[in-house]
């Protein structure tokens, strides 16, 4: 047991093996590996720039996704080494509409991921090919603010909710309900598709 500071207050954290990614205000991303876990690995500023909602570590714990207000998603790799192949793109938009990124998961057969947003709306996508691999339409009328895959992932579970991205003014009790919902998850719609033969 120990405490670790923070340069600021904590936003978003996740960890696998030995990798723990924590997220901060004021774009603070620390890595540390829990083996050693008073000192951090790695610390560096996020490639987004506004508040960042949540962080997830890829399958084979190179490297981690984050998401932020700003409707963007950054794609961060924890060795030197892979810091070129780090990319950032933009989702979760509708027109000139932009919604948070609430929550980011990876696939841990495929090593693809989801997103899910203020609008609603989840996507699946293949970081190596840098390509969406599924959109689902918006089917609920309210943000969604937790995802996640089950232990195969077999199974994509959400959670529909209010998350406070329009402020208190715009909640309504009334119509703000929270609900769980399962989708099964088709292997078409995560997998991650065969590059095209070059010509």
């Amino acid at each position: 047991m120990g405490q670790v500071p923070l340069p600021e207050r904590l936003y978003a954290m996740d960890t696998r093996g030995p990798l723990l990614v924590a997220a901060t205000a004021e774009r603070h991303i620390l890595v540390y590996d829990i083996r050693k876990p008073t000192t951090p690995f790695k610390q560096k500023p996020s490639q987004l720039k506004y508040q960042i909602r949540c962080v997830a570590t890829f399958p084979d714990q190179t490297g981690f996704a984050v998401g932020s207000v700003e409707g963007r998603v950054s794609l961060d790799y924890v060795q030197p080494n892979d810091e070129s192949r780090q990319f950032a793109f933009k989702c979760h938009r509708e027109n000139d509409t932009i919604y948070a990124v609430n929550a980011i998961k990876f696939h841990d057969g495929f090593g693809t991921f989801a997103t899910a947003g203020s609008d609603g709306g989840i996507s699946f996508w293949d970081k190596e090919s840098k390509q969406r691999l599924h959109k689902f339409p918006v089917a609920v009328p309210q943000p969604i603010t937790s995802a996640t895959f089950n232990h195969d992932g077999s199974i994509f579970g959400y959670a529909v909710s209010y998350d406070w991205s329009k402020g208190a003014e715009n909640h309504n009790p009334a119509t703000a309900k929270n609900y769980i919902l399962l989708h099964g998850v088709k292997e078409t719609e995560i997998k991650p598709k065969k590059p095209a033969p070059k010509r």
